[in-house]
């Protein structure tokens, strides 16, 4: 039975510390930790199974290395900012402790989403003898295994993939961010990009859009993006020709959003204010609801999933994978809305697949270079049921 430190106490953490309390034969010690340990003792105080707390600054690597030595984890599962990955991998490189991420290490001072910070990891974690596994959310993440999954049970090649994401949920707020809004904001006024033959193709922000039916949910507007899954898929999709991302907005949404970026407020770089530095960003993120908090009140669903064509004994093949997901529900069972539920089920998924051996390596990996078979089992069992349509 393994020890598990989880990094990190928003919504995700809360939802990743509710997981692993549901299956004790795998996760037999928890610790949640967090630069603020009131976020923690509140999930802790949800949960019918003893749940250890700390207070740690994931900017710190020699406090964090303390905290390692100290609960002597089997794994560390990084739900803290993006800012903070590397901060982590580098404490459990000092500390030979296995790493969990959900999303790309991103610097603090550019919207600039790449793995190659992390990938340059790689001969670190081998020669240290520690494994790392990157991006063990939804999307990143689930959209990485259907890939792999579509890729061993239903195609020979694989040429394009549509990832699609819409939430189509309503949580009351005029405008409030799913997910830390430093990091949503950031996601969406950058430019789209998009693969094909070989090549990245940028956009505009938010300038290519079309509709599509979803199930469940019906037609949305979905937008397209550029989302760091695609850089580690071209790369381990040996035919791969074409691949976007595509995300659904409400116009609401987008009109606040849009005027937020005209007056400035979306802003990354510093400006000056009475005499103090502050980032526009980071201020807004200050007034905007705690994502968190977002759940008891959320109705609708999201739907997420792959479009995905290509080849099978020399016959066109196309087919859909994906997932459905209730906000109510999420909330009724760990206290969240579906956003943070769709993205800490499955960093518990892939932390039990790491203690458990069942996933295993030295070295630095993305979810598509591992059997996706026990991870697509393990999404039934834990929450996250999955459908696939051939068309």
């Amino acid at each position: 039975m393994a020890n598990v430190l989880i990094i990190g106490a928003g919504g995700v953490g809360g939802v990743v510390t509710h997981k692993c309390a549901q299956v004790p034969e795998v996760f037999e010690r928890i610790t949640l930790a967090s630069r603020t340990l009131e976020k923690c003792d509140a999930i802790a105080s949800q949960i019918d199974r003893p749940i250890r707390t700390e207070q740690v600054d994931a900017d710190n690597v020699p406090e964090l290395a303390a905290l390692i030595r100290e609960i002597k984890p089997d794994l560390v599962v990084n739900v803290a900012l993006p800012y903070q990955d590397l901060h982590i991998m580098d404490a459990c490189l000092e500390t030979k402790t296995d790493y969990l991420d959900t999303a790309n290490y991103e610097p603090p001072d550019e919207a600039k989403f790449c793995y190659k910070w992390q990938w340059d990891y790689q001969e670190r974690f081998r020669e240290a003898g520690v494994m790392a596994l990157l991006g063990s959310g939804f999307d990143p993440g689930v959209t990485n295994v259907f890939c792999a999954h579509a890729a061993k049970e239903h195609f020979d090649e694989i040429h394009y993939v549509d990832i699609m994401d819409c939430n189509a949920g309503d949580h009351g707020h005029p405008f409030a961010t799913n997910f830390n809004p430093e990091i949503n904001i950031r996601e969406i006024t950058q430019r789209g990009k998009y693969f094909e033959s070989g090549d990245w193709v940028e956009t505009d922000p938010l300038s290519v859009h079309k509709t599509f039916d979803f199930p469940g949910i019906g037609p949305r507007e979905m937008y397209l993006m550029y989302h760091e899954e695609m850089e580690s898929l071209t790369k381990h999709i040996p035919h791969i020709k074409r691949m976007r991302f595509w995300m659904t907005f409400g116009q609401e949404y987008l009109t606040h959003l849009r005027v937020l970026e005209n007056v400035g407020m979306t802003r990354i770089d510093p400006v000056v204010f009475e005499g103090h530095e502050i980032v526009p960003l980071k201020f807004l993120k200050a007034l905007l609801p705690e994502p968190s908090s977002l759940g008891e009140n959320y109705s609708g669903k999201t739907c997420i999933g792959c479009m995905i064509e290509g080849v099978k004994d020399g016959q066109p093949r196309k087919y859909y994978v994906y997932n459905i997901c209730d906000h109510a529900q999420a909330y009724k069972e760990v206290k969240a809305q579906a956003i943070s539920y769709t993205t800490g089920v499955p960093a518990m998924i892939g932390a039990m697949l790491m203690v458990t051996g069942v996933w295993r390596g030295e070295g630095v990996f993305n979810m598509e270079q591992f059997d996706p078979s026990p991870f697509m089992e393990k999404l039934n069992i834990h929450g996250l049921p999955w459908t696939e349509k051939f068309l």
